[in-house]
């Protein structure tokens, strides 16, 4: 399970970080609003690299950008695994998505924490980081299904009560 994983989590988030960064350019085709550089300072300062005053390096700031939208793919990849997929569990890692991102740039002093952003900024990181999380999400859903039912959903089958989008398991799968 690890190692499908691992491919298929770095598949999932390196498809919803291009579908990030694509509705990012247009939603700043619209808003005029420029290219944010906290990716790249936040790697350079966790990697012990000197930062440039104004604008950092453009393959700096793309390393940290699809990096963790690959690494954290890995991580939606195994919930999708474990039978954690749809809707509720792409809100989930939303939730860690955010988190990450906050632990990073906080730690590091290139971030501040979002209860002090401007509420616009807010929005505008939240839809983003939404919209990654759900690209992610329907990316390692549909990977793993290839692969079956997650011990979680087949566990579901086997209490009474519980909901569960596969039919009972056969007898020798029990």
């Amino acid at each position: 399970m690890m190692k499908r994983s691992l491919q298929q989590g770095l598949v999932a988030g390196a498809a919803g970080g291009l579908v990030m960064t694509l509705g990012e350019k247009i939603e700043q085709t619209l808003t005029r609003r420029p290219d944010s550089h906290v990716p790249a300072r936040t790697l350079l300062r966790l990697t012990g690299q000197p930062e440039r005053p104004g604008k950092q390096p453009l393959l700096v700031n793309w390393a940290m950008h699809f990096g963790q939208a690959a690494l954290l793919g890995i991580v939606r990849s195994v919930m999708a695994q474990a039978g954690l997929r749809g809707p509720l569990a792409s809100a989930q890692f939303a939730v860690l998505r955010l988190t990450n991102d906050q632990i990073l740039e906080n730690a590091t002093g290139v971030g501040a924490p979002p209860s002090t952003w401007p509420r616009k900024e807010l929005a505008v990181d939240l839809m983003h980081k939404t919209v990654y999380a759900f690209v992610t999400g329907a990316v390692a859903d549909a990977l793993a299904a290839r692969g079956g039912t997650g011990p979680g959903q087949r566990h579901a089958t086997l209490r009474p009560g519980r909901h569960s989008d596969v039919g009972p398991l056969p007898p020798e799968r029990r």
